[in-house]
């Protein structure tokens, strides 16, 4: 007996129930093969219309909460001319025919899936468009120029005759597709601009929406991986395997090594999850100490310092700051020290495979559908037509999932064991073994004159390198471009600027965390700018507005933000505000915080934040505004709570108890202003977390006088930082 179910409906019925089964969700693949053998209208792999008028737009960026489903099909319905409440969405399979046309490869990430996507969507949908237009002209032996396509129909006025798309379908899919149509001009958008709800909410809400971690293929193991406890750890002592086979249900155990990430561990499968976890503790594998067991917080915070005396590599050098600095009356300096962090995805990471001798199915919540593939070939020596990948939606992404290892290890353990493998992390699996956002550690001096003029600034870096191990051929000299974004293209106008890279090779693995560099680095500019200002017995807004004169965009979103949040008007006793900007992606972000500081404690409370953000063209203001507060709410847990804690050569910090994140109740206000521009497309999934952190640490300063340098700012920190006050 088999039920296909939703989670609500399972809920709702099951109560208490512990232990059920239930069917293969039945999560299918949409491959480019369908659009032929279904009788539909599809110019192109973007879009699909099926004589019953419904339209599907093929999304080929992974939905991770950053509203893609949404954004994407909007504006190809809107140069489509198409009527919204038919659109439907599908997630595109993996493929050459659907990569991002400017990365060359399918992945999701860098704030670019509008900014990529705009142009060859638009494209699409005019397209189509003329060619709907040709089938109702022929239709009606009338001229195409007085015919016009209107929400999902084409009408000719004359005769007051009018088709739909979908009784148009059949013909017009049988006209050559033209290949330079008109694109509609500024002032003719009917979708595009407006605050539309989001398509994915629906599913969503009732539980129909498939993550990865619900998927459930017919015959499969579950697979748990008994880890590493610390770096370079290995099996050296001893390790029980007859005690797992004695667990009810395990059927296999086998070491797992990964062609791009090394050795993983033991695995167990078994047939249920609860046997592969028991299975997994009853190895008791006993590791040796590893290849680094001297590391832990303190011997981490020694290497990051003692790496400023190391020469490093140089980013940007305008001017002397060297001289202007040896020459200058009122100097500033300062040392930041940030930690590593988790990328805390609520839906830990997870995997089906399933390889079998001509075939390799993979369903997966990803943000790599190109990597994906890649690394499947490599294991299993198929082609990549003989590989299929189930894009599910994604419980969290931040740049965790743009990363191959759970992959890797369920297509391999599928390769051996012969049989689907569905495998999940466990929280703590997920939070010890999660490739971070780098620890960072830099020295920054500034000088300014007797007039108050920001006359030179020399910024050291030392940082983990992402690229040399993802995007190696685009380090270039030896620079991370992460290592230095925020750093070597900020927009202050400053005669003298020197900027150094230091690489730091500790054996912690780093990847990419929401907004990247800019995370780490918007905190060291903006606070050391707000320190230059203080120096210079100058309001912080109007000191960086003066360093900003021919910056239009940045000058803006300044303003606006002090503006709406009442810069420079009295507040509470007690309270006090800090503001920060920054440009990342493309976008244009600043930041006002309203905080309060319990002095007594050592507790940091933010009341409200105002954001105004200039992104160009605006696709969809309530998405945009969405991600400016879900990037503000998790730049703020990172600023006050988070930080990866290292001992014993391997990672302490196990699960939420002691890797902190911000809660419901200390959320702020937040109030999103979006500052209209005709510029070109910027991104706003990561552009919100980068101003927040140093916001908050200089809305601290404007109440207590102490500078916060270090992150996180939790009780401790401010009370060690009064002490030394």
């Amino acid at each position: 007996m088999s039920t296909k179910i939703s989670r609500r409906e399972f809920l709702r019925l099951a109560g208490l129930t512990i232990a059920i089964s239930l069917s293969p969700s039945g999560y299918t693949l949409f491959s480019a093969e369908q659009f032929d053998k279904e009788k539909s209208f599809s110019p192109n792999v973007w879009l699909q219309i099926t004589p019953d008028n419904k339209v599907t737009i093929i999304v080929n960026k992974s939905e991770m909460g950053q509203g893609v489903y949404t954004s994407l099909p909007m504006i190809v319905a809107d140069e489509l001319e198409a009527d919204w409440k038919r659109i439907k969405v599908k997630a595109a399979p993996a493929g050459n025919q659907f990569i991002d046309p400017i990365w060359g490869m399918q992945a999701t990430g860098g704030s670019t899936s509008v900014r990529h996507m705009f142009e060859p969507l638009r494209k699409a949908g005019a397209a189509a468009r003329e060619m709907l237009i040709s089938a109702a002209a022929r239709k009606g032996i009338v001229p195409a120029g007085e015919c016009k396509a209107s929400k999902g129909t084409v009408i000719h006025k004359k005769s007051n005759r009018q088709f739909t798309y979908g009784q148009l379908s059949e013909d017009a899919s049988k006209l050559p597709v033209p290949q330079n149509s008109s694109l509609k001009k500024e002032g003719q958008f009917s979708i595009m601009g407006k605050s539309l709800d989001r398509l994915d909410v629906i599913e969503k809400v009732n539980g129909s929406a498939v993550f990865g971690i619900d998927v459930f293929v017919p015959d499969m193991l579950y697979a748990s991986i008994e880890r590493p406890p610390a770096y370079g750890a290995k099996v050296a002592l001893s390790y029980d395997r007859e005690a797992a086979f004695k667990i009810a249900g395990v059927k296999q155990v086998m070491d797992v090594e990964t062609l791009s990430y090394g050795y993983r561990g033991k695995a167990v499968c078994a047939e249920t999850i609860e046997a592969a976890w028991k299975g997994k503790t009853a190895l008791n594998v006993k590791w040796d100490k590893g290849s680094h067991s001297e590391l832990n917080n303190e011997s981490l915070h020694k290497m990051l310092i003692d790496h400023l005396n190391k020469n490093g590599v140089v980013a940007r050098n305008d001017g002397d700051a060297k001289l202007a600095l040896s020459k200058a009356s009122k100097k500033v300096e300062a040392v930041y020290v940030l930690p590593y962090l988790y990328h805390a995805t609520m839906e830990p990471m997870n995997c089906t495979a399933y390889v079998t001798t001509d075939k390799c199915e993979i369903w997966v919540p990803t943000q790599s559908q190109t990597g994906v593939l890649q690394a499947a070939a490599k294991i299993t020596g198929l082609k990549t037509d003989q590989i299929h990948v189930h894009t599910t939606y994604l419980g969290g992404g931040f740049g965790r999932r743009f990363e191959t290892d759970v992959v890797e290890e369920a297509v391999y353990l599928s390769k051996i064991t012969g049989r689907p493998i569905k495998l999940i992390w466990s929280r703590e699996e997920d939070v010890k073994n999660d490739l971070y956002r780098p620890a960072n550690c830099c020295k920054i001096e500034g000088c300014i004159d007797d007039k108050g003029h920001l006359l030179a600034w020399s910024h050291k870096v030392v940082v983990p390198s992402i690229f040399s191990r993802v995007f190696p051929q685009m380090m270039k000299n030896g620079i991370d471009p992460a290592a230095v974004e925020g750093i070597e293209n900020m927009e202050y106008e400053i005669p003298n600027v020197y900027v150094e890279y230091v690489r730091l090779d500790a054996p912690v693995p780093v990847g990419f965390w929401r907004s990247v560099g800019s995370t780490h680095n918007a905190f060291t500019v903006e606070c050391f700018i707000d320190e230059l200002a203080h120096a210079a017995k100058k309001d912080p807004l109007e000191f960086r507005l003066n360093c900003l004169k021919n910056h239009k965009r940045a000058y803006k979103v300044l303003q606006v933000a002090a503006e709406k949040a009442g810069w420079g008007k009295p507040l509470k006793k007690g309270q006090g505000r800090g503001i920060a900007q920054h440009l990342s992606f493309g976008s244009y972000v600043a930041q006002v915080a309203e905080v309060s500081v319990d002095e007594k404690n050592g507790t940091i409370k933010v009341h409200k934040v105002v954001c105004a953000i200039d992104c160009g063209d605006v696709i969809n203001p309530a998405i945009i505004t969405a991600q400016m507060e879900g990037g503000i709410t998790m730049g703020l847990s990172a600023a006050l709570k988070e930080g990866v804690e290292l001992e014993n050569g391997g990672i302490a910090s196990s699960n939420f108890h002691n890797y902190e994140l911000l809660r419901m109740h200390e959320a702020p206000d937040i109030e999103v202003h979006i500052v209209r521009s005709r510029e070109k497309l910027g991104g706003i999934g990561e552009p919100g977390v980068p101003p927040i952190a140093p916001s908050v640490a200089n809305a601290v300063f404007n109440v207590t006088g102490i500078r916060l340098r270090k992150l996180p700012m939790k009780p401790e920190a401010l009370k060690e930082a009064m002490v030394k006050v």
